[in-house]
């Protein structure tokens, strides 16, 4: 399991520790040790601050990280542009202990491994004991975020706490239980919340761990604690205790901002709520935009089955009685979330109407990478409308924020018995950011004689739409068991054809999936398996 922890930390000492006058260079890297960055004659502590920094980026990315694709592009909101990438492994079953796109429990375990070395050698260190305190938290908070990443994809597993493993040390450790996982997770995170920054932090400290981080990550574990995959017995308590969470943040300050786009672009708003930061780059527009503008490659191809989840300007679903949806103009009066997430035919950008009929300047045909669906992304990116040209954006990975708190509210409430009207006021302030009309009643397309079941179904909905390509979809469809049911419907596009003026809209299966139980758990990965003797494989999986 973690026996190329010393590999790896020597490599990471390098990248991240900055520490030239330590001669690093003139050491074999199988002797580089923490004595050389946590130095009793570093006053300043520059060393012990690079190498928890260097910690901050093993946090998660989103971005194009699966073989050229999202994640979501393995679940039903997506397809991959490139036929036969990794991210399809996910639809057609091939994952297995030896082919997983998504294997990250070495980068997991190297982050404890350092937060780790981390609390063990900074109290040498010369600077304050309140620095020191708010260091060994935002450490702490770290090894919690990577235990959480570990546990969403694989549940129980081994709990080491603060050891920091030789190479003579015996690492053939079992795995804890998942209840017994997230109680370490969320145990961590009481204990450390109030060491660190405050939830409205300084430029200068701006994507370090603050109490809102540690708050809304609790929050977020007690909600996969309390779903169907992680409470098989449905115990209301743990219902109850994620609804507190997420209210506990809530009472925080945090605020939605009024512009849905900008607040992709932004390098601060009172709605991120913990982000790792990305030097201001291009990568997403070129990556994921039209192919018929600048450098687009259009890797990304979202689904038929996503845009058709996003609502109607009135808050209706398109199949709702007495929607306006009118299949000959599909994308006239729909929610405005649907046009600042996905680039779809007829939309302006960079100066002229997306073209993705057949034929069009966005799907020529041929050999050429092009959407597979009729659709691009076009979340994220700046707002290049009316641009001529690109711009470096902010592209900040935004690992937390503050819509994510109010749709925890409302699942948590409404599984545990809440209040009807207190659920839907959380619905009601995303809506109207989004733009959703208000309507007579001034619960932008919502009602208070909604029923439990009815409510479900719709903050599902709500958090597929307001939280797509942030990776939840892969993890929300697991944790409420609907996987099996979700993830086995085809994958469909849109043919678009054009005759003058007139587009005539065919919907087609543009890809098939497949999903069986096993696939709730990842496979340990058959190198994990081999290296710790007391490892045992979830199950359905062979190593």
């Amino acid at each position: 399991m973690m026996n190329n922890y010393k590999k790896y930390f020597a490599i990471i000492c390098l990248l991240f520790a900055f520490g030239c006058s330590k001669k690093f260079e003139a050491e074999p890297l199988d002797r580089i040790t923490g004595d050389l960055i946590f130095d009793p004659l570093d006053k300043n502590a520059d060393y012990a601050k690079q190498f928890l920094n260097g910690t901050y980026l093993l946090l998660p990315d989103w971005y194009n990280r699966i073989d050229g694709s999202f994640l979501d592009a393995g679940t039903d909101d997506a397809v991959p542009s490139r036929i036969g990438t990794q991210a399809e492994y996910y639809r057609t079953g091939r994952i297995s202990s030896t082919s997983l796109p998504d294997d990250v429990w070495s980068k997991n375990y190297l982050g404890i491994r350092r937060a780790n070395l981390f609390l063990s050698k900074v109290d040498v260190v010369p600077t304050t004991a309140v620095l020191k305190t708010q260091f060994k938290a935002e450490a702490r908070f770290l090894r919690a975020y990577f235990y959480f990443e570990l546990v969403k994809r694989w549940g129980g597993v081994p709990l080491i706490g603060d050891k920091v493993f030789t190479i003579s040390d015996d690492i053939n450790i079992p795995r804890n239980t998942l209840d017994e996982c997230y109680a370490y997770i969320v145990s961590e995170l009481d204990a450390i919340k109030s060491s660190l920054l405050p939830y409205a932090i300084t430029d200068g400290d701006w994507g370090r761990a603050n109490i809102g981080a540690a708050m809304a990550l609790k929050s977020r574990v007690l909600l996969y604690a309390a779903s169907p995959l992680s409470n098989p017995t449905n115990n209301i308590q743990k219902w109850t205790l994620a609804a507190q969470a997420a209210a506990e943040v809530k009472a925080l300050g945090y605020t939605l901002v009024s512009d849905w786009v900008a607040n992709f672009n932004a390098t601060k708003n009172t709605e991120f709520i913990f982000i790792k930061q990305n030097a201001l780059n291009t990568n997403i527009e070129i990556n994921n935009g039209p192919i018929g503008y600048l450098q687009g490659v259009g890797l990304t191809s979202p689904s038929q089955n996503l845009v058709d989840a996003f609502l109607m300007l009135d808050g209706k679903a398109i199949s709702d009685p007495g929607s306006t949806y009118d299949p000959n103009n599909p994308y006239l009066n729909r929610d405005p979330r649907l046009t600042a997430t996905i680039m779809h035919n007829g939309k302006n950008w960079l100066g002229r109407p997306v073209e993705t009929f057949e034929g069009g300047q966005d799907k020529p045909g041929g050999n050429r990478t092009q959407t597979r669906t009729g659709y691009y992304l076009r979340k994220f990116m700046g707002k290049f409308e009316t641009s001529s040209t690109y711009t470096n954006q902010a592209h900040h990975v935004i690992l937390l924020r503050y819509a994510e708190i109010l749709l925890n509210h409302a699942e948590a409430l409404n599984e545990s018995g809440g209040a009807v009207a207190d659920i839907i006021n959380n619905l009601v302030l995303i809506r109207k950011r989004a733009g959703i009309l208000p309507g007579s009643n001034n619960l932008y397309g919502l009602s208070l004689t909604l029923g439990k079941d009815e409510l479900r179904k719709i903050i599902q909905n709500e958090r597929r739409i307001e939280l797509a390509f942030e990776e939840h979809r892969t993890w929300d469809l697991r944790r409420w068991k609907l996987a099996e049911t979700e993830l086995n419907k085809p994958v469909r596009g849109v043919q678009i054809t054009k005759n003058g003026t007139v587009f005539t809209y065919t919907y087609f299966n543009a890809a098939n999936a497949v999903f069986d139980a096993k696939m709730y758990w990842y496979p340990i990965p058959q190198a994990e398996i081999l290296a710790n003797n007391k490892i045992v494989q979830n199950p359905g999986w062979s190593n």
